[in-house]
């Protein structure tokens, strides 16, 4: 446990030297040896915790907010889960647009993918329990895919356009849109 601890702090640090980096430079210029000597850390801490700096910027962000996104209960607190996400993106905004322009939009899909496909997948398994209904499989994994499209495509979106749409208005139409078309494509498969 001590150990785990330790581990967890110095992946703590690491993230911290890396938003700290890309608060002055673009992603693509960030080198493991600013973070380390940043860090007071040797190269093979970094890489015992960390493959490389992609792999530290997708722990970052799981970490501080997908991580805590998956302890709400999404059929009910989806609202909050949105809110809390799109809250994270208005106060580290420097970091997703940092990495926006350094990598690019496919690659932020990327990012965000594996993380979105889990989330959906469980806010889906929750409503067909919920509804007594059991979709079919290729159904269900072309319902996960639709939504983890929709909601990386529009959050990815709102990060670079936010004058279009304000959080309170988007938070409220990702509602909407996934609450009644869901809960209609499972009644529809009734």
């Amino acid at each position: 446990m001590k150990h785990e601890a330790t581990s967890l702090r110095t992946k703590k640090m690491f993230a911290e030297s890396l938003k700290k980096q890309m608060k002055t430079k673009p992603f693509s210029k960030i080198t493991v040896s600013e973070i380390i000597k940043d860090c007071g850390v040797n190269r093979n801490t970094f890489y015992y915790h960390f493959e490389d700096i992609y792999a530290l910027l997708k722990w970052t962000l799981e970490e501080e907010a997908i991580e805590v996104v998956r302890h709400f209960d999404l059929l009910v607190d989806y609202e909050e889960a949105i809110a809390f996400v799109m809250d994270y993106v208005e106060k580290n905004d420097y970091i997703i647009n940092c990495a926006y322009d350094s990598i690019g939009l496919d690659k932020m899909k990327q990012f965000f993918y594996a993380d979105f496909v889990e989330l959906i997948a469980s806010i889906v398994d929750r409503a067909e329990k919920k509804e007594g209904v059991s979709l079919n499989p290729d159904y269900k994994r072309f319902l996960v895919q639709f939504y983890t499209e929709a909601c990386a495509g529009m959050l990815i979106d709102w990060i670079k356009h936010r004058q279009n749409l304000d959080q309170e208005k988007m938070v409220e139409y990702l509602s909407q849109t996934f609450k009644v078309s869901l809960l209609a494509m499972l009644r529809n498969a009734r």
